[in-house]
């Protein structure tokens, strides 16, 4: 019984969060872009432009146009994300026809591509955190990711790019470059929503002031990390390399310890999901050195 609870509860929350981010994103768009004539990407930006075009109701558009890629998602990817992608779509499309009367809530074309930005990765990022989508353009990049050498951001990029540079013509320049830089904030907002504004860093450190560098990162950022033993793919000299898991906010102050320290340093970072305990900030007698011998051969593979 509770673990049927639980399951209703978890499916229920996302629906929700499903809805509020649909609403959110509607907001964005009928409050703030579109009365500036400015776009989003994928298949929102297109239905923008359509129903600029035929003075039909965007939520048409943004149900219709995508209908084909629910068909070839729900062939390919599975159904499980083709359905929640197909519910965000259908709230999207229920919100900005309720919310198409809004009046604009500035007259300053700059900020409504800023907060329209904004409010748009919000609640996109809602929507993508809790297992859904509203741009058909992503199951193709989906699809294209495993049967071509780009990535699927790579792919989404480029049907950003054609679908931005066509507002130029409809809208004119200007809005185009508008609609660019609301592009680009919504793009980092989603990003912040979903990792989350402490989203998590993994940070490999190789210098031969290695004790220093851990002694110091302990102390002032209060994390505990992992002393591996690797051996360099070139000459095969032996290598220490501190790994650290640490969150956004605290990169910028780690690479100054790390630099003033050693200069020459090599610092490679990047995104890290953390699962299990162990990850959240220490101080005092809290804080310890994991030690352990790991070889990293000639392909970069630890054994």
């Amino acid at each position: 019984m509770p673990k049927r609870y639980n399951t209703s509860y978890f499916i229920a929350s996302k629906i929700i969060f499903i809805v509020l981010g649909a609403i959110i994103a509607a907001i964005g768009l009928e409050t703030f872009l579109i009365p500036h004539n400015i776009i989003d990407g994928g298949v929102v930006g297109i239905s923008i432009m359509a129903s600029y075009l035929t003075k039909l109701p965007l939520g048409l558009f943004t149900l219709i146009l995508n209908i084909p890629f629910f068909i070839i998602g729900y062939k390919y990817i599975g159904k499980i994300f083709t359905i929640t992608t197909f519910f965000s779509v259908i709230c999207l499309s229920v919100a900005v026809s309720v919310l198409s009367q809004n009046q604009a809530a500035t007259g300053d074309t700059l900020l409504a591509a800023v907060f329209g930005g904004v409010m748009v990765g919000v609640g996109v990022g809602l929507i993508i955190k809790n297992g859904g989508s509203l741009d058909g353009t992503e199951i193709i990049a989906i699809i294209l990711d495993k049967k071509t050498d780009f990535s699927i951001g790579e792919i989404i990029m480029f049907f950003n790019i054609f679908i931005l540079g066509s507002a130029g013509f409809v809208f004119g320049w200007d809005k185009a470059m508008y609609s660019l830089i609301a592009y680009f904030i919504a793009f980092k907002t989603i990003d912040i929503v979903v990792e989350g504004l402490d989203g998590s860093k993994v940070v490999m450190i190789i210098s031969p002031e290695y004790k220093m560098i851990s002694k110091v990162i302990m102390v002032k950022l209060g994390r505990g990390l992992t002393l591996l033993d690797g051996k360099g793919g070139y000459k095969g000299e032996a290598t220490n390399v501190l790994y650290v898991v640490i969150s956004r906010l605290e990169i910028a102050k780690l690479k100054t310890i790390v630099q003033e320290i050693d200069e020459t340093a090599l610092i490679t970072i990047g995104n890290v999901e953390v699962i299990g305990k162990g990850y959240k900030r220490k101080t005092g007698k809290e804080i310890a050195v994991c030690e352990c011998t790991t070889v990293i051969d000639e392909k970069g593979l630890g054994t």
